[in-house]
């Protein structure tokens, strides 16, 4: 506690209370700064164990399948292209008088969804301005090459099956394969 001193002066008496100099806090310097140090460890090892944690899961991306059914073939009027699966599985479904054939709905110049404009008979992108024939062959825009056509084959339930992981590029003759075109009569 604190000593009491009396000091005398002369005839008079005080009284003189001073604090002891290890009273004036809880904590000492020495623990706050080890109480803090302890505590910054413990923080980065909580962070690095989080994301070790997070580590241990990767990220994966839920793809739908590139492989569809796509319906019957009576379902395709001839001279057609169909936009029916343009939105959810980016492909058109072409139906010529000797066949079937699936276009890829993506531009050759940067990857963006082309248009199907019926009046003017082709593809257009409106991004850069590429066009394309009704056979996926590039004539106007940036584009270096045509679209990409994908197999497409008869199930056997009778349904048009479109697989997207198998692409068939003209310029390196795939467009002659049997699965880049089906051939069915109307």
């Amino acid at each position: 506690m604190a000593d009491e001193l009396i000091a005398k002066s002369g005839q008079t008496e005080r009284l003189i209370v001073e604090a002891e100099e290890g009273e004036a806090t809880i904590w000492s310097r020495r623990d706050f700064f080890s109480l803090a140090g302890w505590g910054g460890i413990l923080a980065a090892l909580a962070a690095g164990g989080l994301a070790f944690g997070r580590f241990m899961f990767p990220r994966v991306l839920f793809e739908p399948l590139p492989t569809f059914k796509a319906g019957l073939p009576e379902e395709y009027p001839v001279g057609t292209v169909s936009e029916r699966w343009k939105q959810e599985q980016r492909v058109w479904i072409v139906h010529e008088p000797d066949g079937f054939y699936a276009i890829l709905a993506v531009c050759t110049h940067l990857g963006c969804t082309p248009n199907w404009l019926n009046a003017e008979n082709k593809f257009k992108c409106p991004c850069h301005g590429s066009g394309f024939r009704r056979t996926g062959i590039n004539f106007e825009g940036p584009a270096p090459r045509p679209l990409e056509r994908v197999k497409i084959v008869l199930a056997d339930d009778g349904q048009l099956v479109i697989d997207k992981s198998v692409l068939f590029l003209y310029e390196k003759g795939d467009w002659t394969k049997p699965e880049a075109f089906l051939k069915l009569k109307a």
